[in-house]
């Protein structure tokens, strides 16, 4: 019986060309489309990225117009109440001062006026008619030509009130009777000046003359007759300056104080509108009617951080950034910078979109060009995000700028390249080591610190006052600073933290915030590294007739407190304890000795293998219970070894064994041989007068 054969299901088979074509598209789809889907996700990061640091700058620029805008008036200010006639309270027919206080108006345009109450009731106020509404010209029926309106109240001449109306070359065009009922000792503002000199900003609150609100920037009169200056700045006029601070068509800056009201905003009239009676209230945040925003403020007074994001009721995500308007003094006011993320980079987030649908629609017909504008966008946001982690672990070596020919990459590679050169900046202000640890970990800075040995220095600049006070100011601060540059190059590159410059001081020191179990033979090296850097750079300073800048130096090892000291908003890292108070006496007893590098006991016992020191003293400074032997560091001892060190050393040995005149005899001698020796002659002058041979002397 034959076997009959079952046929066999035959396999599916799939053309060459079919499958290199299904393969291809497959591949592209799924890489060009992940690689989209991972470019959008990384974008979207590096937006948010920019977004802060931009809204942060935007709202650091603001506040410093604003500020610059009050700071001028306060200017205006402090320069009129140190005008003679102001402090004696000659105000009646003063054509001189009428004149300083018009050039002054002129030249703050946001100003309404400037004027002057004294506490018997005297009052001098000039005011640039147009500057408040139309209804106050109208109220007032005067000629066009009017331009400044003078009210004078000279309670002490016993001058009946007069109200002046000037051109404006400041000649009279009209006069009128009063205001006779109005007395300045009675209002808000002169109230406040002379209550509280520290805050400078009063309102908004309505104004006597225009019945319009606004601002007054005041202070007490400082000399003279007791009294207060102040200006007022009209409520459309900071509108008009906020207005010119927002971003993008929904943007917002407003002014803020930390009880929660709304002190300046671009619709402040409104705001105040709104508000059933009112008084002497302003508008709280709530009034603003952005939702988040209470809560990102109340974020930021928390965390301390000056840029934040929210959402509001309808989803959109706004970036805020928050900065205190310093001239404003107590009152504590900040300028608060609120922008919608997706209309502050719509361009961005409207091609992401674009970018999508050609992805999808074109991925099929046109691959090659898919295929290599994919590896194009993600070889540049590649790139970019290398960027931003070299920045996150702290390499802010130069790199050129990442240029693309799509403008979107273009500007992320603008945004990277400024916060890299940002961030480099701030590391200037901040140890490198504080910042590279901000970055890495992104925390935040925090008050306290934690106890550790550090090696501390204090410099110094022999007679700086002498060889700095006839010269230029500009010269002085030139040379001077490339003087801390050159010391801090020195300490920097020996493993140290610089901590501040106090004066013509630099206070520096070791094995914080990075642990450094070398640190006194760094901080060793770092100071004959000055020394030598410090010398070289003299030379130059005396081919450009420059007085040289000697240096002397203090170091000291022991056990300090290291960390964060200060408020929430301005912090100093530094270090507090007896070490440091040591490292910077033995600073100041390098004159005593005439020598450059004094050391404490502790450093020469650490380090006495690799470097020479001799002997100078034994010292017990203030607040110090025990004494403390005191030595100079001469050099590294594969260097170094003079034979003057080793006689010396003896010689200081033998002083403490031996009596008074035969101490006398050696070191006289020693003397001898080295007359220009600090030291030496420091005890030489010690034991003569011990052995009374001053006195000796003088008798004679």
């Amino acid at each position: 019986m034959e076997d009959i054969a079952t046929p066999r299901k035959r396999p599916l088979r799939i053309g060459f060309r079919t499958s290199i074509i299904t393969v291809f598209v497959a591949a592209v789809l799924v890489v060009g489309l992940t690689l989209v889907w991972l470019s959008f996700e990384r974008v979207s990061r590096i937006t948010r990225t920019a977004a802060s640091g931009f809204i942060e700058k935007v709202a650091q620029l603001g506040a410093e117009h604003v500020d610059e805008q009050f700071k001028n008036v306060r200017d205006s200010l402090e320069i009129l109440g140190g005008i003679p006639s102001v402090q004696e309270a000659d105000i009646e027919d003063n054509s001189r001062l009428y004149g300083l206080m018009a050039s002054m108006l002129r030249s703050n345009p946001q100003l309404f006026n400037l004027y002057v109450g004294y506490e018997d009731g005297s009052f001098l106020e000039m005011d640039v008619i147009d500057r408040a509404k139309p209804a106050f010209r109208a109220s007032l029926k005067v000629d066009e030509d009017a331009v400044f309106r003078l009210v004078v109240i000279s309670r002490t001449d016993n001058a009946a009130p007069v109200t002046r109306f000037l051109s404006e070359n400041l000649i009279e065009i009209a006069q009128a009777d009063g205001p006779s009922a109005y007395d300045p000792r009675k209002r808000q503002w002169y109230v406040e000046a002379l209550r509280n000199d520290q805050t400078l900003l009063t309102g908004p609150y309505i104004f006597y003359a225009t019945g319009e609100a606004g601002y007054t920037l005041r202070m007490p009169s400082r000399e003279g007759r007791r009294g207060a200056l102040a200006g007022d700045i009209l409520v459309g006029g900071l509108e008009d300056m906020l207005r010119q601070q927002q971003l993008g068509m929904s943007g917002l800056a407003f002014l803020f104080d930390d009880s929660g009201r709304v002190v300046g905003h671009p619709d402040m009239s409104r705001l105040m509108a709104e508000m059933p009676e009112r008084g002497n209230d302003l508008p709280k945040i709530d009034a603003i009617r952005v939702s988040g925003l209470a809560s990102a403020i109340q974020s930021w007074r928390t965390s301390g951080q000056a840029q934040h994001f929210f959402e509001d009721a309808a989803g959109h995500t706004y970036v805020a950034a928050f900065h205190r308007i310093a001239t404003a003094g107590n009152a504590n006011i900040q300028l608060a910078t609120v922008a919608r993320l997706d209309e502050f980079f719509s361009t961005i987030i409207d091609e992401r979109r674009i970018l999508f649908a050609i992805a999808i629609g074109f991925v099929a017909a046109m691959l090659p060009l898919a295929f290599g504008l994919g590896s194009m966008l993600a070889g540049s946001l590649r790139d970019l995000a290398r960027q931003t982690d070299e920045i996150q672990h702290f390499q802010l070596t130069d790199r050129p700028r990442l240029h693309s020919t799509i403008s979107e990459i273009d500007e992320l590679g603008h945004s990277v390249f400024t916060m890299r050169t940002v961030i480099r900046s701030f590391a200037s202000f901040i140890p490198r080591q504080i910042v590279r640890q901000l970055i890495e970990t992104g925390t935040a800075l925090e008050l306290g610190g934690t106890r550790r040995e550090i090696t501390a220095l204090f410099t110094d600049v022999e007679n700086f006052t002498a060889k700095t006070e006839k010269a230029d100011p500009s010269d002085v601060m030139i040379h001077t600073s490339r003087y801390f540059a050159v010391l801090s190059d020195a300490i920097m590159s020996h493993h140290g933290t610089v901590d501040k410059f106090i004066g013509d001081a630099v206070m520096a020191f070791w094995n914080a915030p990075a642990e450094d179990p070398d640190h006194v033979v760094h901080a060793c090296n770092a100071v004959l590294d000055c020394l030598r850097r410090n010398a070289e750079l003299n030379r130059h300073f005396e081919e450009e007739n420059w007085p040289p800048y000697v240096t002397r130096f203090g170091l000291h090892v022991g056990e300090a407190v290291i960390g964060n000291i200060g408020s929430t908003d301005r912090m100093n890292y530094t270090a507090l304890g007896a070490t440091i108070n040591l490292a910077a006496r033995l600073e100041g007893l390098n004159k005593n000795y005439g020598t450059h590098v004094l050391v404490s006991e502790a450093v020469k016992a650490r380090v006495e293998a690799a470097f020479v020191f001799r002997s100078v003293d034994q010292i017990r400074p203030k607040g110090f219970a025990e004494a403390f032997n005191v030595y100079e560091l001469l050099g590294k001892r594969d260097r170094i070894e003079p034979a003057f060190c080793e006689r010396w050393n003896a010689i200081y040995a033998s002083m403490q064994s031996e009596g008074t005149e035969a101490s006398l005899v050696r070191v006289r001698r020693y003397v001898a041989d080295y007359p220009q020796d600090g030291v030496a002659r420091y005890h030489l002058e010690r034991l003569r007068a011990v052995s009374g041979e001053h006195s000796r002397d003088a008798a004679v």
